[in-house]
């Protein structure tokens, strides 16, 4: 609404319409602000955000890669990476992305923003067992 009425008043001044208030309108410049301009730019020596330290490319398999690896992702620190490697040794491959929240320090809400990130690669049966159609 403000906006509108000092778009008018300018309009109107500028083709003299109100040549007697030019003088009050110029002197009562208003800072409105601008809504379809771009956000600030971040400063260079602000931490990355969590998204600029997601991983470059395709979705990262949380079942071959490296603790170095796994700490690009957002909220994975070493300690973290460390953990899901030695989860890893341990238990076998991830069956299912959602396994990840098995980690001490991944919980829903971490869960949430590694989900689009991360992939896991299919657990391949074993040949050597089960049954024989023969």
């Amino acid at each position: 609404m403000v906006r509108s009425v000092a778009v008018m008043l300018m309009v109107l001044c500028s083709i003299g319409a109100y040549a007697d208030h030019a003088p009050r309108v110029e002197r009562a410049r208003i800072q409105l602000p601008q809504f379809d301009q771009d956000p600030a730019p971040q400063q260079p020596d602000a931490p990355p955000s969590a998204a600029s330290k997601a991983p470059k490319g395709s979705a990262l398999n949380v079942n071959t890669a490296s603790a170095a690896e796994l700490e690009e992702l957002p909220g994975i620190g070493p300690a973290t990476a460390a953990r899901i490697v030695e989860y890893r040794q341990k238990n076998g491959n991830f069956k299912k992305v959602e396994d990840l929240m098995n980690i001490r320090g991944i919980g829903e809400k971490s869960f949430l923003k590694l989900k689009p990130l991360i992939t896991v690669t299919p657990v391949k049966a074993d040949r050597g067992t089960g049954a024989s159609n023969d």
